[in-house]
């Protein structure tokens, strides 16, 4: 840890543990049509019911055709199945474990499922540890939390921390999620974090260790002339600095939990909810460009702002979100057509109708983003075109989207790619 890092935290909590104050919080307007009612899954080890074990499990499993324009074609995948588990084991403690699999399909699946074989084509997704860590509150109100572990307290934005529940989109911004696997584990980090809520202004922020292997890294010796790559702590040590990063909103309506990191995609009527936020991420040399031979570290730095409305209109509901991004990741660096410095701007549009039926709601809804990368001579765009069938809020819902994406490139009369994706999402 740097000297620098260290006194950006302490000067932080020190700030906060003396401006904190107790804080109310209002109740959740009622709404005419109850949107589930399910309740969650929770085993209480008190009488008084402070003390629990909440267990929840969801599924997302999706049918793909992206046979226009020579795509991938038909798939069935295996989005997500996941287990989260937290303990309120004091009013002080807490713990998290949460594990995991993302992205199965015909393609990777692995022959016996463990990654036995010398296939270099074969390495299919399995169950790993996606988060675990403990808190620790210290303040007497909801100012100051701080943890350890490994970690999903992140900057940039609200959808860099988004909850994979209760999406109002198909799926979350890709963008969004500027450092899975360059600094971190899946969209995780390992290291500390400070949380809390004053009033009505929330925070996050975290001081974490980056990962030695990340996404397109080399050693020195591997590097090619000019080239850039994300091999900061691989090349250059701990002298690639730690990572420090941070997001905060204000809540101009109602406030929303700050018991976990996943924000909420879409509450379906159950809140109004209007949050201005802005975050940062910060890795000194987290990159490298071998220039004459010899690696130079470049620094990472990445900000975002965002606004955030979700909120009943008569016997409906609208949600809406708009972020803008910029990414530095040193000059010229890209990723393939996912990562890459440059800006990216991105907003979504929803509507749950105010009809129910027996069988369920609709929420149509539209999204656009737009993506300009150094590297590329061409920026990128998607459109997204979809529909959600909530049979039973989020925890039993059916979605169909429509997708229409150009991706940043350099290449004259490029061709977008097109297709539909239907998705089941179970969850409890």
């Amino acid at each position: 840890m740097t000297i620098k890092a260290k006194s950006i935290l302490v000067v932080l909590l020190a700030t906060i543990s003396l401006i904190s104050s107790a804080q109310e919080k209002p109740e959740a307007p009622e709404i005419e049509y109850p949107i589930s009612q399910y309740k969650p899954l929770i085993l209480n080890i008190s009488e008084d019911g402070s003390k629990y074990v909440r267990f929840l499990l969801w599924s997302q499993m999706w049918v793909e055709d992206f046979d226009i324009n020579n795509g991938p074609g038909k798939n069935v995948r295996i989005r997500r199945a996941r287990f989260l588990a937290y303990a309120q084991v004091s009013p002080r403690f807490l713990i998290l474990t949460h594990f995991g699999l993302n992205n199965l399909n015909f393609s990777n699946a692995d022959p016996i499922g463990n990654r036995a074989t010398n296939d270099a084509f074969v390495n299919g997704p399995q169950i790993f540890l996606h988060d675990a860590w403990t808190e620790f509150r210290i303040s007497n109100n909801d100012a100051l939390y701080v943890g350890a572990g490994l970690h999903y307290w992140n900057g940039i934005s609200r959808f860099t921390n988004a909850s994979t529940l209760n999406f109002m989109t198909l799926d979350n911004y890709r963008q969004a999620w500027a450092q899975l696997g360059l600094s971190n584990q899946f969209g995780r980090h390992i290291g500390l974090y400070a949380k809390g809520a004053l009033g009505k202004f929330q925070y996050s922020i975290a001081l974490n260790d980056p990962i030695y292997y990340a996404l397109g890294s080399a050693d020195q010796e591997e590097l090619a002339e000019g080239s850039i790559t994300y091999s900061g702590r691989r090349v250059l040590g701990e002298n690639s600095g730690n990572v420090v990063a941070g997001y905060a909103h204000y809540q101009f309506l109602d406030e929303e939990s700050n018991k976990l990191p996943y924000k909420v995609g879409s509450y379906l009527g159950e809140k109004s909810v209007f949050n201005i936020g802005a975050g940062f991420f910060q890795h000194g040399d987290g990159t490298v460009k071998l220039e004459n031979g010899e690696p130079v570290g470049q620094d990472v730095f990445h900000f975002a702002v965002d606004a955030f409305y979700d909120a009943p209109v008569g016997k409906g509901a609208i949600n809406a979100y708009l972020v803008y991004y910029n990414f530095d990741y040193g000059e010229d660096y890209a990723l393939g057509t996912t990562y890459g410095t440059g800006n990216s701007v991105y907003t979504q549009f929803g509507y749950l109708l105010p009809f129910t039926t027996n069988a369920g709601r609709l929420m149509p809804y539209a999204a656009f983003s737009a993506q300009n990368f150094e590297a590329y001579n061409n920026p990128g765009n998607l459109l997204q075109l979809g529909a959600n069938w909530f049979i039973e809020g989020h925890n039993a819902k059916i979605t169909l989207e429509y997708r229409s994406q150009l991706a940043p490139n350099s290449i004259d009369n490029a061709q977008r790619l097109n297709g539909l994706i239907l998705q089941t999402h179970i969850f409890l």
